[in-house]
């Protein structure tokens, strides 16, 4: 297959965000170095501090979400990602995920028709327990045993921050998932529209501010895992 240079491929760069001020500005700085000129669309879920303001000092498109939650913000940036698109870019607005790694994202996908998503994998072998520890660490654990118990979907890492998708399999998608389990819902409707998922190694930074996830929300990702077995039959 004739491979697709990474600089002419159409990408839609999302980052939802709600009070991520410390992270977001090391965030999109770095993708505009690793990925050039690419447009970057920040989905601010109303933040309380100046999330929003350092994003505009960077000339990134700013969207003001009208609901609540990741899955819903992801959901809103859709409806302004145009056909020409090749590719999304989903990245967390921590800085916890190293932009570098996704131009090799991007090269598998244009090489491989078959594959419909790359995610960043933080559980490979180099990984570094210092940022992933404690009640986070054991939480991802569980929870991604029973995402591969349960539904078929075998992925180390099911619930990483980091993914390139095709954007065709994006399109008219009617999402169920409002919350931090719209990545469950992500590998299933890859795997329901017939493509593979690839993960790659990457490093995995300290979180910069504070954290989001908290013990409900673990548990919202494990009902999602149940649901879609549910609407997978």
């Amino acid at each position: 297959m004739r491979k697709k240079n990474v600089q002419l491929t159409s990408i839609q760069i999302m980052i939802a965000a709600l009070n991520e001020e410390p992270g977001i500005g090391p965030t999109i700085n770095e993708l505009l170095e690793k990925l050039g000129n690419q447009r970057i669309l920040l989905i601010d879920g109303n933040s309380c501090d100046n999330t929003a303001e350092v994003a505009k000092d960077f000339g990134v498109e700013i969207l003001y979400q009208k609901g609540k939650g990741k899955g819903d913000a992801l959901f809103q940036g859709l409806a302004h990602t145009g056909f020409h698109v090749d590719y999304i870019v989903l990245i967390d607005a921590d800085f916890t995920y190293p932009a570098k790694y996704i131009p090799s994202m991007i090269d598998i996908l244009n090489n491989d028709s078959k594959i419909g998503m790359v995610c960043g994998n933080r559980f490979n072998t180099d990984l570094d327990r210092k940022n992933l520890r404690g009640p986070f660490y054991l939480g991802n654990k569980l929870l991604s045993i029973a995402h591969n118990i349960f539904n078929g979907v075998y992925l180390r890492d099911p619930l990483t921050g980091l993914r390139v998708i095709r954007a065709e399999l994006l399109r008219g998608w009617t999402l169920n998932s409002k919350g931090f389990d719209i990545e469950v819902e992500l590998n299933y409707l890859v795997k329901r529209k017939g493509y593979s998922i690839v993960e790659i190694p990457i490093k995995y930074r300290p979180r910069l501010g504070e954290k989001k996830l908290k013990i409900q929300d673990g548990l919202v990702i494990l009902n999602r895992i149940f649901k879609e077995i549910i609407i997978s039959k």
